[in-house]
């Protein structure tokens, strides 16, 4: 394990985040976890150079979700009265999901393995979820008399929608990563060598685009779960103005019609207008005879 439990490590525009909690599965709990998702989403946020992340797990796991043996003991988060297992919550793992809603980075999940309960959410938290063939997949709070308090009913069944995310955390069972690709829950299923290179490769395709610009359209994505298609129109319109005024437009703009003028169409525009006869493939246009006209019924 490293010093921190959230690895980060960064190539070219892309930062890769990996916890590193494999002697629990990469459970959720603790408050140095819950610091390092807000820590390390601030950092991100702050430096436009970092242009989208990846989320996987360490070890066989993605992550199990809670601790079970915290709560078989009521110790950590799930020690005191109710009232006190209420704010434990609030102060510690519900700071992850709201961490990832500040986030303005695209954020893909690579899933490496079993994603149970609250590790099942924190890839919902993503906005990209592809996946290993070891994959497994569970909102499994049922299965231990408890509901998931991690926004889980809010987040899946804007994932996989409201019938199949009602199955999903009615019985708590699981599902394998083919079952979660025909449901929507993962957008790919890859074999586990190439997890993580596909995750790369999705990942510098996104980062070939501007920084700015993908924040913005995260943000319209986001934005769109809840609002009106009203609202969602004066968003757009408003950080579309913002849009056309950024460097990074402008030089976007000149790259377009620098790949434009390929060597054959730079050679048209400079034998200027075409002469006055037809060549080979406008003559056939123009003798094409047009299919007769139906009268009206």
């Amino acid at each position: 394990m490293s010093a921190t439990p959230l690895r980060i490590e960064r190539r070219d525009h892309v930062a890769l985040l990996t916890l590193d909690l494999p002697e629990s599965r990469n459970a959720l709990s603790g408050d140095a976890l819950f610091t390092a998702f807000e820590e390390t989403f601030e950092r991100l946020d702050a430096d436009l150079d970092v242009r989208v992340a990846i989320l996987t797990g360490a070890g066989p796991a993605f992550c199990s979700g809670g601790n079970v043996a915290d709560m078989r003991d009521r110790t950590g988060m799930f020690a005191g009265s109710a009232d006190d297992i209420t704010r434990h919550y609030r102060d510690g793992i519900q700071r992850i999901p709201r961490a990832f809603e500040r986030l303005e980075v695209p954020i893909i999940a690579a899933v490496n393995g079993p994603a149970i309960g609250a590790g099942n959410d924190l890839a919902c938290l993503c906005d990209i979820r592809i996946a290993s063939s070891a994959a497994v997949f569970a909102e499994s709070f049922v299965k231990v008399g408890i509901v998931p308090g991690d926004g889980g009913c809010w987040l899946l069944p804007r994932v996989v929608g409201a019938s199949r995310a009602a199955e999903m955390a009615l019985t708590g069972d699981a599902i394998d990563a083919t079952e979660a690709l025909r449901i929507g829950l993962v957008s790919r299923v890859v074999a586990p060598d190439a997890l993580l290179a596909e995750a790369w490769l999705l990942a510098s395709r996104i980062a070939s685009n501007p920084s700015q610009a993908l924040r913005w359209t995260k943000r319209l994505l986001l934005q769109g779960r809840t609002g009106s298609l009203d609202d969602a129109l004066v968003a757009a319109g408003a950080l579309q103005g913002l849009a056309h005024h950024t460097d990074e437009h402008a030089a976007a703009v000149e790259r377009f019609f620098a790949r434009s003028r390929t060597p054959r169409a730079a050679a048209a525009a400079d034998r200027g207008p075409a002469s006055s006869s037809t060549g080979p493939s406008e003559s056939r246009l123009a003798v094409t005879p047009l299919p007769p006209s139906r009268p009206a019924r």
